[in-house]
């Protein structure tokens, strides 16, 4: 074991991803010799060689497009867009090819082992191109799995299942969390499973869904409900968007009778929206509130006024004690 801050597990990962298996490889914008503008790839290029970690022009459709072909031919690219926000230049690529591509030659050939790494979320001051969410955009698209981890040890287990995976990932990285969480990791290779919610805290009053930097959020909500009202708090990390994992979620609600969800993304239309339609379906006759959505605002990510709009521990709160007192 060793102490890593979630940049170093992903760091970690990719080395030995591309020791393991001499057809991983990595690149984005400034991601070879420079690292990536976080410095997730650092020292990457020195050790494996420009062929296997190397700069591509600022293009993320270009990205995406030499990704696809990549992985067509056998290779298992881990290509890196530099901000969620600059993923939609790529949506085309990623949603009509990489998505479709099994399907459409009746697998005849894919691109399983394409993985796509891209820091999401806000907290960092990064206004509204620099903050946004956007995993609910790729939920939407058969054919993709979507990967939201939630510490060092989760970044590097998922992300090493994702490279191994036979289906195309789309791996979101909370960059708040990139050097503020440090936890324990094995410095060995191992793999999570994707499509598995994890259970981090047990109750019986409640339960709390979030993924991602929201899940340090509903902790601490979750204990301020417990210290000032005795409410005891069940806490689901998601941690796979598509799949999600209905069964984990499903047997807690039918223990605890109610859900409240938290995620950084605005409400409308967001992936709080598919839970609560597909909890309420199975649990109907066991709920004993409204399920609750604690979300992102309906407007563009602001700077001056980003304390206003996170999805906080002070709104996920008062969620819980409504969902209490209906």
């Amino acid at each position: 074991m060793a102490k890593m801050n979630m940049l170093q597990a992903i760091n970690n990962a990719l080395d030995l991803a591309m020791a393991k298996d001499d057809s991983v490889l990595c690149f984005g914008e400034d991601v070879g010799h420079f690292g990536g503008v976080f410095r997730a790839t650092s020292k990457l290029q020195e050790k494996y060689g420009r062929e296997r970690c190397f700069n591509t022009p600022l293009t993320e459709q270009g990205i995406a497009g030499f990704a696809n072909g990549m992985a067509a031919q056998g290779m298992k690219p881990v290509a890196e867009i530099q901000f969620a926000d600059y993923i939609f230049p790529a949506f085309d690529q990623i949603v009509n090819e990489t998505a479709k591509f099994r399907y459409r030659s009746g697998n005849e050939f894919n691109v399983g082992g394409l993985v796509f790494r891209t820091p999401y979320g806000g907290g960092i001051a990064g206004g509204h191109y620099h903050s946004q969410s956007p995993e609910a955009y790729f939920a939407h698209t058969p054919g993709l799995q979507v990967i939201v981890p939630r510490d060092p040890y989760q970044a590097k287990g998922l992300l090493l299942a994702a490279i191994n995976s036979p289906d195309p990932v789309i791996f979101f990285e909370p960059k708040r969390l990139y050097r503020a969480s440090v936890g324990e990791v094995p410095e060995a290779y191992y793999e999570l499973p994707i499509g598995k919610a994890e259970v981090v805290q047990e109750g019986s009053d409640l339960t709390l869904l979030a993924w991602g930097a929201q899940m340090e959020i509903v902790q601490k909500a979750a204990d301020m409900a417990s210290e000032k009202d005795g409410i005891s708090c069940e806490i689901i990390d998601l941690r796979s968007i598509l799949p999600w994992d209905v069964d984990t979620v499903v047997e807690s609600v039918l223990k605890t009778g109610r859900l409240v969800i938290n995620h950084e993304a605005p409400l409308t239309g967001g992936f709080a929206g598919e839970i609560a339609a597909t909890i309420q379906q199975q649990c109907f006759l066991h709920l004993e509130s409204p399920i609750e959505r604690v979300c992102g605002l309906d407007v563009p990510y602001p700077l001056a006024l980003e304390k206003e709009y996170i999805a906080d521990h002070l709104k996920t709160y008062e969620a819980i004690v409504r969902s209490m007192n209906f």
